[in-house]
């Protein structure tokens, strides 16, 4: 009986599916092994009284389990359910994505969400079999293996690179969740067709930024394309072929990031592919902002959100159905820099270049069109005090404004609305772009509640299909 039940379970049956659309939901792993996967992982489906699923590779990895080597499941995109919780737990998890507990500490965490340290480390364990330090520990171990197989860089240096306190640390770290040593790990490296991977820091950090599903890029490169402010950002090539480019401002440094464009797939439903990867290549003057500066990239790109939960729900609308069907897994794109983008809502394109020319910081060493980083709000106060763009400047710099990953989206809109002379649809481009709300509906449009909680990704659909200003 009890094997009867627990074959029912939904978990179960898409390890049997190998069911892509759940990849990064959970993770499952299989006691006669030690190992642990994806749930698309294309080995044989081990037996269910074998099986044990957890809510995070981190719970897995606590468990005393192993990473698969054959479906790498710290490689999936991140639960899509983050980007819609706005629960201190959501919260938490953007923020140790971005690197916070290997920065600040938990105690750091703690600070930026409001609560204790130890209310914090209750309400994730409870609820995801993992603290704080277990969840940065595998964040860590992930950006050590892409580290290892994908640049030059000594082994040491990427020891600290990936946020490890010592040498030993990450040892210990890479075998317990890799089984194998540091070298043995940069030796699985796969082979391109030019050999074996030769990156060095001045060539750049390749990377492949995962997603799930069919991915829209055209559109969003579009979008990109149409506010890139010159000094910042620049997009080259031909649609279809382009390449974005932009600076980044870094807890530890710069960089310069570049992401290319790559046709997406129309298939959705069961069985579909799992999803596919933008190719990026990111150059920083300190790799310990590896973390910070992918996190901030999926975010740019959308490449945490579940399509199928959006295309499903979007799709029973009369009106948006055929939209739906037209542009699969279309995305809401974010921000690479929430307050960057928060100044940007407010003064337009024109005048962001004005400002990037006037105060924006110059890179030490420029590439091509790409020259400076966007000032600073505390610059920006001060160099520019009154009106609107002074008071967003002042609160952004003051905090009392908060937009990093942590922030509470609807503190965030109050502070925004205190804001002399900031208008509701600017304040609702900042909630949908900066904080990144799947579920934003500016005022004046006609937007019904049986769109929520997609409603951003239904007007992307009104405006990618020419029904809705841009």
């Amino acid at each position: 009986m009890r094997d009867q039940d627990t074959r029912e379970d939904p978990r179960y049956e898409a390890v049997r599916s190998r069911d892509g659309r759940f990849d990064g939901a959970f993770f499952f792993a299989v006691e006669t092994t030690g190992i642990y996967c994806r749930p698309s992982c294309p080995a044989v489906t081990p037996k269910r009284a074998n099986v044990r699923f957890f809510a995070t590779a981190a719970a897995a990895q606590g468990s005393g389990f192993r990473a698969c080597r054959r479906c790498r499941p710290d490689a999936v995109p991140g639960s899509a359910e983050w980007n819609v919780r706005a629960d201190v737990v959501g919260r938490a998890m953007r923020l140790i994505a971005d690197g916070v507990v290997d920065r600040e500490g938990v105690a750091g965490l703690a600070a930026r969400l409001g609560y204790s340290a130890r209310q914090v480390q209750r309400q994730l364990t409870a609820e995801l079999g993992a603290g704080p330090v277990a969840l940065a520990r595998a964040q860590r171990a992930h950006t050590a293996r892409v580290l290892l197989q994908t640049t030059a860089l000594p082994v040491t240096e990427i020891a600290f690179a990936s946020g490890f306190a010592s040498v030993r640390q990450f040892n210990d770290t890479i075998r317990a969740v890799y089984a194998s040593t540091p070298s043995e790990l940069r030796a699985t490296a796969p082979k391109t067709g030019r050999g074996r991977r030769t990156a060095t820091p001045g060539a750049g950090i390749p990377l492949r930024l995962a997603h799930r599903g069919p991915y829209q890029a055209g559109p969003v490169f579009d979008l990109l394309e149409r506010e890139a402010v010159p000094g910042i950002e620049e997009v080259t090539g031909p649609p279809g072929a382009r390449t974005y480019r932009r600076t980044l401002r870094l807890p530890y440094g710069t960089g310069i990031a570049a992401v290319e464009e790559r046709p997406g797939s129309a298939r959705t439903g069961l069985g579909a592919h799992p999803g596919g990867w933008l190719d990026a290549r990111l150059h920083l003057t300190d790799p310990r902002d590896l973390t910070t500066a992918v996190q901030r990239l999926r975010r740019l790109f959308d490449l945490d959100a579940d399509p199928y939960a959006v295309d499903e729900r979007l799709a029973a609308d009369p009106r948006l159905a055929p939209l739906v069907a037209a542009r699969p897994g279309l995305r809401s794109p974010g921000a690479a820099d929430p307050e960057e983008l928060a100044v940007r809502a407010l003064v337009g394109r024109a005048e962001a270049e004005r400002l990037v020319r006037r105060y924006g910081k110059a890179l030490d060493a420029p590439c091509g069109g790409l020259t400076h980083l966007f000032p600073e709000p505390a610059l920006l106060a001060g160099a520019e005090p009154d009106g609107t763009l002074g008071a967003l400047a002042t609160a952004l710099a003051d905090h009392a404004v908060r937009l990093d990953p942590g922030a509470d989206r609807d503190d965030a809109q109050d502070a925004l609305r205190a804001v002399p002379g900031l208008d509701a649809r600017t304040v609702a481009a900042i909630r949908t772009r900066a904080l990144g709300d799947p579920d934003v509906a500016p005022p004046g449009t006609d937007v019904p509640d049986s769109w929520r909680p997609w409603r951003s990704y239904a007007l992307n659909h009104l405006r990618a299909a020419g029904e809705l200003e841009l």
